[in-house]
């Protein structure tokens, strides 16, 4: 009895100790988390092939290479260890090979292919990889023909404007309706169309050409049929429109329209049989779809009316992945701040949860030899880690993060539900210090997720994490326009920006008072891109908050119009502005109103942002420094909507908390 009490002492003062050696997440963490994706299961079902992505300080970029780990997660190994990217890995249909992309240099590149996307074979019994292809614009997507002989690759037709022998490229030329888009640039006339790729010999035959992209293909079992996603209308830039087409694998075949719905019609996949392809179709057929959601649907192979399986549920899917036997369909569902794996059955319709719980899951693949899936998932406190999903029960395959997590003692998670003003009920997500008194009043940010049609999830966010982390309460809100919640609660928003979103965050900030959580004389706010955009316009309707931090985000929407990517949304949802300037005019209130605004804001904008533009935190930046009120501006050199140097992402949230501190502690 002694001994037994003498090691529980032991073991209790043990984990007393390691408890106080955790620490409190920060910014500099960023540079230890790793990133997995791109999950690929072998023919044989017995190897899981993936994607790590850690940081390199001294290039402060981000470093992919591939990876693979054994069905029951017994074996794993590193398979790429180049200081080049590599992506997309994909197993033959044999399981001998791994092909993967990389822009990595051979030897053998001149002007016309240096620096572009290329297909390289790993061969897994070892030896160097090898690069198969050489063809003179990015490979953006390919897939194995079922025989291992050939791939089908899309491929965008090569920029010959970047050729030129001074280097100095020549200048941007554009005749288009939809004239620039974020990552992309400016838009020339340039397609994405078909080739194939003989594997043996290197040859490449054009399987499509014109005006239209073609994208999204996907081989018939038998290997003589393919299908692929494209919009074919008068002019693609006015609509969001895109069907299924299929043609022979051989080059110039006919092509046929399979779909013909006004929306969106995208990510085709045969059955295992062939006789069926299920695809996403969008849940509005306006010629703009941001309002809407994607239902799994299923037609015969040769076209005729879809079946559409999960619109009953109004809940949004992602991903497709048949059943060997053809029986039924797995696919990825939002609901209410989870995202999980559910399976249809073909002949019935009756939905099946192959999955549960609070988290959220991305990126899901078949086991092609056992009725089993490997997915992505996440919870508020586990970084996303690959997932075996199998016997409608769930079990963790990797452990990239544990590392990670080792040292850090992270904030508490909890749901919250609260009423806006008009009666909706509306869901949130609180984080707070893991060292909170109970009974204390904290300090209080609420953090926006953008979109808006997306939704905060149960899932390791390193923002409301590292802020909760530096003392705060932390509140995300699922507003009207987020996902997860049904078509109607997207559509509550339609044209009547900074109204029922800021009475939904409004409404949580209420409760979350009323429950004695946060300190309503320290609150701040802030988001990103539609999140920073509801920061402007909360910021304009009220002065509750004593300190905001406003990124990617725009105020004076009248002035952005021609100058971001959502010119098909603008024109239909709003009207053009020479024509209905007064609802401009009226979303527009944060600019018009600033005189009203007296939070101090932090502003933080891209320089190359084609989504947002940076003109959107500099209006506001210069209105409040016109007004005398604190501001700050900062701008990301030679970034886009979203930040891929580490070193700033850092920099971004140490400045989140900084200027927190700076008001509210």
């Amino acid at each position: 009895m002694r001994k037994a009490l003498l090691f529980f002492a032991v073991s209790f003062i043990v984990y007393i100790s390691h408890a106080q050696n955790k620490r409190p997440l920060k910014p500099e963490d960023v540079y230890r988390l790793q990133e997995v994706s791109g999950a690929q299961v072998s023919p044989d079902g017995k190897w899981v092939v993936y994607v790590v992505s850690t940081v390199d300080t001294g290039k402060d970029a981000r470093d992919n290479n591939l990876w693979m780990i054994s069905w029951d997660g017994k074996e794993k190994v590193q398979l790429t260890f180049t200081k080049e990217d590599e992506s997309a890995p994909k197993f033959s249909p044999d399981g001998r090979y791994l092909s993967f992309l990389s822009s990595r240099k051979d030897g053998t590149e001149d002007k016309t292919t240096e620096g572009l996307s290329q297909l390289w074979l790993l061969d897994r019994r070892g030896g160097e990889a090898k690069k198969i292809s050489a063809v003179t614009g990015d490979i953006d997507d390919y897939v194995w023909r079922p025989d291992g002989k050939k791939m089908l690759m899309v491929v965008k037709d090569q920029d010959f404007a970047d050729t030129a022998e001074s280097g100095i490229r020549k200048p941007y030329v554009m005749d288009r309706y939809h004239f620039k888009q974020d990552y992309i640039g400016y838009l020339d006339r340039r397609a994405k169309h078909l080739y194939m790729l003989d594997v043996e010999t290197g040859a490449v035959d054009t399987l499509t050409n014109g005006v239209y992209d073609e994208t999204e293909p996907d081989f018939s079992p038998d290997g003589k049929q393919i299908v692929f996603t494209s919009n074919r209308t008068a002019d693609p830039d006015k609509n969001e429109n895109t069907d299924i087409y299929a043609m022979d694998a051989t080059p110039h075949a006919p092509i046929k329209q399979l779909t013909s719905w006004a929306g969106q019609d995208h990510h085709p996949f045969f059955s295992p049989d062939g006789k069926s392809i299920a695809y996403l179709q969008s849940s509005s057929d306006l010629p703009y779809t941001m309002y809407g959601h994607d239902i799994l649907a299923v037609i015969n192979a040769g076209g005729g009316a879809p079946n559409l399986l999960s619109k009953a549920v109004d809940r949004p899917v992602t991903n497709i992945a048949w059943s060997n036997d053809g029986k039924y369909i797995a696919t990825l569902m939002e609901d209410d701040r989870s995202s999980n794996v559910v399976a249809f059955d073909i002949s019935t319709g009756t939905m099946k949860k192959l999955s549960d719980g609070k988290r959220a899951t991305f990126d899901l693949a078949a086991n092609p030899a056992a009725d089993g899936w490997v997915a992505l998932m996440s919870e508020p406190q586990l970084p996303f880690e690959l997932f075996v999903v199998e016997n409608s029960s769930t079990r963790r395959l990797t452990h990239t993060h544990d590392a990670f997590l080792a040292p850090l003692q992270l904030p508490t998670v909890e749901s919250f539900q609260s009423k806006s003003k008009d009666g909706t009920l509306v869901s949130g997500i609180l984080y707070k210090p893991a060292n909170a008194v109970p009974g204390q009043k904290l300090p209080f940010v609420l953090y926006i997720h953008g979109g808006p049609v997306a939704q905060d999830d149960y899932e390791f966010d390193i923002v409301p994490q590292s802020v909760a982390s530096a003392g705060y309460a932390v509140a995300q809100v699922n507003y009207r326009g987020s996902s997860g919640r049904g078509v109607d609660y997207i559509k509550a928003i339609y044209a009547d920006w900074g109204n029922k979103e800021v009475m939904d965050l409004m409404g949580a900030v209420d409760y979350l008072a009323g429950q004695g959580i946060i300190d309503e004389n320290r609150m701040g706010l802030g988001g990103w891109s539609y999140g920073g955009i509801l920061t402007d316009y909360i910021i304009a309707s009220n002065t509750r908050f004593k300190a905001a931090c406003s990124g990617a985000g725009s105020a004076n929407q009248l002035s952005i119009y021609g100058t971001d990517q959502y010119i098909t949304q603008y024109e239909m949802e709003l009207g053009v502005p020479w024509k209905n300037i007064d609802k401009w005019i009226k979303i527009s209130y944060p600019f018009f109103k600033a005189d009203k605004i007296k939070t101090p804001t932090l502003f933080m904008a891209s320089q190359n942002d084609f989504n947002v533009p940076v003109a959107g935190a500099e209006q506001m930046y210069q209105a409040l420094k016109s007004n005398g009120i604190p501001t700050q501006l900062i701008i990301y050199p030679k970034q886009n909507h979203g930040l891929n140097i580490p070193s700033y992402e850092v920099f971004k949230y140490k400045n989140y908390i900084n200027w927190f501190n700076k008001y509210l502690q």
